[in-house]
């Protein structure tokens, strides 16, 4: 029997100020992971590019409207047990913004904020593999 799979994106948006770096998070509205924090980010729309999505749902979550070509493809991640929900594969990005720009929580999220790199939460799914992977980026 085939399995259907779900596409979704996530978005690691970060600023330097000084020697510190800062990366945006949201916190979770529903399940999974409810009440925890992690990337912005959400399922593909059958009649959207990814890289749309990735624009959309920042937008939706954090009301940060980001230019597209602001987004760089960090990776993909498909572990199979990544999400409770249904077999999902995320394509990430990776965006800088050039200063700490308001957000606040809207769609399925029910808060938004930037933290200090290294003051980060526990963070849901595999997001603390996309930070490491974009942290690597960064670094480089």
């Amino acid at each position: 029997m085939r399995q259907s799979i779900h596409i979704t994106v996530d978005i690691v948006v970060f600023y330097k100020k000084r020697q510190k770096t800062f990366i945006l998070l949201i916190k979770r509205k529903n399940d999974p992971f409810k009440d925890s924090w992690a990337f912005p980010g959400g399922f593909v729309d059958n009649n959207e590019l990814v890289i749309n999505a990735c624009k959309r749902e920042l937008k939706e979550e954090t009301g940060l409207d980001l230019n597209i070509d602001a987004f760089k493809f960090l990776n993909y991640y498909d572990a199979l047990d990544r999400d409770p929900r249904s077999r999902t594969v995320s394509f990430a990005f990776l965006a800088e913004t050039d200063e700490q720009k308001d957000v606040e929580g809207n769609d399925d999220a029910q808060d938004a904020k930037w933290f200090p790199l290294e003051k980060l939460p526990k963070l849901a799914f595999d997001h603390s593999e996309i930070l490491q992977d974009a942290i690597n980026l960064i670094k480089t």
